[in-house]
């Protein structure tokens, strides 16, 4: 989605429904509370978020101080500064990720699962890191050591992103599967990393057939042609990963809160989702049935 018109109205659209269904569900204490309401509103505020991932800045304070406050004012005409944008850009967290939930794809009988690691500081500084403390946890992928968390992935055939789970960085991969892979059918390909009989018994419970390359000491499995041709092209969720790391900036080691990388992550996921030009896979539909 290119207009920022379009943008807006997708995000306002969405909120006018969300955000008293939200109120509806908040809890509260009790006391009265005064309730001015903001100069920038909360569509506004998601608006931004996603702006800055679409427009592939590098850093959020950049985009706003030299873009969105210099050729956006007319668009956004009660801009606050950049200091309290700051403070009110958390309040975007759970609606993006409502939203999420209305653009993410459908399950289309061919998904492919994989998990990519999310730093959040430089190994050397682990030791004095403070922000997450609480919540992030040392790792290790094919690439290495790191310390954060891991985005937990599932996306179709047509590199829609259908579910997410983020986890500390020291969980195994197959662990969030069958919670991710709830209510989908047909068949999941991933790596020799989630080889593993219970995870196989539990997906088929599902009515999921897992589908993964072997290691070198396996015996071989008998594979349809069509099914080799998937794992060979199991490589499109690095695709996904890549953009969403590199053009959607949802990784960097600059976050001094949470809710700054939680938001962040939103944002970027949503500019990903509305994304025109999505890595996919060449299949086509012969009598019912996928052919790559």
């Amino acid at each position: 989605m290119d207009s920022l018109t379009g943008l807006f109205c997708l995000i306002d659209d969405f909120c006018c429904l969300f955000e008293p269904a939200w109120e509806r569900h908040l809890l509260t204490s009790g006391a009265k509370k005064r309730r001015r309401p903001c100069e920038v509103s909360l569509p506004e505020l998601m608006t931004l978020a996603v702006l800055f991932h679409q427009l592939r800045f590098r850093q959020f304070k950049s985009f706003y101080l030299f873009y969105a406050c210099r050729h956006l004012r007319t668009e956004f005409p009660a801009l606050p500064s950049y200091n309290r944008c700051v403070e009110l850009l958390p309040r975007c967290a759970v609606p993006f990720a409502a939203l999420f939930e209305m653009l993410n794809g459908e399950c289309d009988g061919v998904s492919i699962a994989d998990a990519t690691a999310l730093a959040v500081c430089d190994t050397k500084r682990i030791p004095r890191h403070k922000v997450f403390k609480d919540s992030a946890e040392r790792g290790k992928t094919s690439m290495g050591w790191f310390y954060g968390f891991k985005l937990h992935t599932i996306i179709n055939s047509k590199g829609e992103l259908i579910r997410l789970k983020l986890t500390p960085g020291n969980v195994d991969d197959r662990r969030p599967m069958p919670d991710l892979c709830q209510g989908r059918s047909g068949q999941v390909f991933a790596g020799r990393g989630y080889i593993a009989h219970w995870l196989t018994e539990a997906l088929a419970e599902q009515g999921l057939q897992l589908i993964t390359t072997l290691k070198k000491n396996m015996k071989p499995v008998p594979r349809t042609d069509f099914e080799k041709a998937l794992l060979r092209r199991r490589s499109l969720i690095e695709t996904v990963f890549d953009e969403l790391k590199n053009l959607c900036q949802i990784e960097h080691t600059r976050h001094r809160s949470v809710f700054s990388f939680t938001v962040n992550l939103m944002a970027g996921i949503i500019a990903y989702c509305l994304s025109d030009n999505k890595p996919t896979l060449s299949l086509t539909k012969i009598n019912g049935l996928h052919s790559a």
